[in-house]
């Protein structure tokens, strides 16, 4: 009997991981447009283009719940970094700093403060200044799909300044104000990065104001906490209590537990978000599968220092007793800005600079350096941020491989890559986040299951989102799928070399047209910015 015949591309005789966590299966699945049309059983659906899937499994394209590609995805629309991993969608905005809502002044203010993350690349055209125009912006072609979150730091940044003090009346209400309308333009929810200036002014109090709008939104909020060191679990406390007073859902974001503080201390936070989940309250949380974090060299600094935006920063680094205070407090104390932890210099490595003449520093501790250079590393730390102007990042060697593990299996856990794409060396997360999960932890260790882990990376991710069409292989719902090899599938990314493609990914589709195919970038943009829908 011949196949049953449908327009479109029929994906024939692959092992389908659905997204759901339910067992695999073998079976026919029809892309038509940009739907899944039909699912059958091997061999019964036919198309008018073929993919012998047999051996391959076929899954829901991969969400990464925590991307830093805001400007990226524009600069180099290839974005090969995630089409190359099966990344379909990314939640961009994160971390309280983005690039919408801004005026001129604020825009101006954040290419500058993000550079490390971002780039500010030269000539390229700024022409939103709104939510809506930057998802505006992005519908003019993009590799992957993007949904956005209204970054809280900019809000701040926009509506207070970078004064180290509470809102007043007024600016409290102008921050609502814009928040509900870029809510209503589109966005999902609200991040915030609250070891980052100018967001992490803000009292637990106004932080809960704000998440009382994004719940009347249906949005969800999407916190980097005050401490994921010393004061780790107090900070995560504080957002779910700001959760349970604004009735806003909430999302982890890199829910870790770092520093040698915290060591073997995941369970103490399982155990809080279960009792939270027990009382109703709706959390969810993503990490990335490797040790080390990332983020702008800068960031370290006590809040106190980076007060007043860029040039005062750089103005109290220039002076000699402020740099005293600065390393009393970095070194002694710990700042703020380090999670509350005394710094080790030899944790923290230089891995993008904007200077060539500060290459040398690329790949080497602060520690190492400053030994080269004959200097103290506080010194050499406070040299370089002046000489990059603050557009310097790194990586902090802080994480333990048992938290790693033991959070990844709780039923809240989502794939989230907080991969920066810029920089001479970036963390290879950017690169091989998802077939890390499915190389490393599934196949190579067994910590998950193949259909638990494409869950957590698929699924769970699209319902945090509000998302029931994508996330799922079924039929009516977008065809956003990634066809691997489970024997193959690997992160070939390393700290030494960390832009390369992962091994297994053989074809990668975004509102049905193929973006990867036999393992080649192809030339579509087929992404778009999703709109949240209140």
């Amino acid at each position: 009997m011949a196949p049953e015949s449908h327009p479109g591309t029929v994906f024939r005789a692959a092992t389908v991981v659905d997204g759901t966590g339910g067992p695999a299966y073998r079976g026919d699945v029809v892309v038509s447009g940009d739907r899944i049309t039909a699912i059958g059983e091997p061999g019964t659906l036919g198309a008018r283009h073929v993919v012998d899937a047999d051996g391959l499994v076929l899954a829901p394209g991969f969400i990464d719940m925590h991307s830093h590609s805001d400007l990226q995805i524009l600069a180099e629309p290839d974005h090969l970094a995630k089409v190359s991993q099966g990344v379909t969608l990314e939640v961009l905005g994160q971390d309280g700093l983005s690039y919408a809502p801004v005026d001129d002044a604020t825009l101006a203010a954040l290419r500058t403060q993000i550079a490390g993350w971002n780039d500010d690349p030269p000539g390229f055209d700024w022409n939103w200044r709104s939510v809506r125009e930057y998802l505006d912006r992005l519908d003019r072609g993009i590799a992957v799909n993007a949904a956005y979150l209204v970054p809280q730091g900019t809000l701040r940044m926009l509506c207070v300044g970078f004064d180290d003090r509470e809102a007043t009346g007024d600016e409290l209400a102008a921050m609502r104000r814009v928040l509900a309308e870029s809510l209503r333009e589109g966005a999902f929810g609200m991040s915030s990065g609250l070891t980052y200036t100018p967001g992490m002014y803000a009292p637990t109090s106004e932080l809960a104001e704000l998440c009382r709008v994004v719940a009347e939104h249906g949005g969800f909020y999407s916190p980097h906490h005050r401490s994921y060191g010393a004061g780790a679990l107090a900070a995560y406390e504080e957002m779910i209590e700001v959760s349970r007073w604004s009735g806003c859902a909430l999302h982890l974001a890199h829910a870790t537990m770092n520093f040698e503080v915290n060591r073997d201390r995941a369970a103490d936070l399982l155990s809080m978000v279960d009792g939270a989940l027990a009382d109703g309250v709706d959390i969810t949380l993503d990490t990335y599968p490797y040790l080390p974090g990332a983020t702008s060299l800068h960031a370290l600094l006590p809040s106190w220092a980076a007060e007043g935006g860029v040039e005062s920063t750089l103005e109290r680094l220039r002076d000699s007793a402020a740099r005293e205070r600065i390393r009393h407090v970095m070194e002694v104390d710990g700042s703020d800005g380090n999670h509350g932890v005394p710094i080790d210099w030899d944790s923290i490595e230089i891995n993008g600079v904007r200077d060539a003449g500060n290459t040398g520093l690329v790949g080497r501790s602060i520690a190492e350096s400053a030994r080269t250079a004959g200097k103290a590393p506080a010194e050499l730390y406070m040299d370089v941020l002046v000489d990059e102007r603050l557009g310097t990042s790194c990586l902090m060697h802080v994480g333990h491989e048992d938290n790693v593990r033991t959070i990844m299996h709780h039923r809240a856990h989502t794939g989230g890559s907080d991969g920066l794409l810029v920089g001479s060396r970036p963390h290879p997360r950017a690169w091989g986040t998802f077939p890390r999960y499915l190389g490393h932890y599934v196949r190579e260790l067994g910590v998950l299951s193949l259909e638990e882990c494409v869950a957590h990376l698929t699924a769970r991710a699209a319902d945090r989102l509000g998302l029931p069409d994508r996330g799922r292989i079924r039929e009516g719902a977008a065809a956003d799928l990634v066809l691997f090899d489970p024997d193959t599938i690997a992160d070939t990314a390393t700290f030494d070399d960390p832009r390369r493609t992962a091994d297994g990914v053989h074809r990668v589709l975004v509102n049905g047209i193929p973006v990867l195919e036999h393992g080649n970038r192809t030339e579509a943009l087929p992404g778009r910015a999703l709109r949240r829908n209140p």
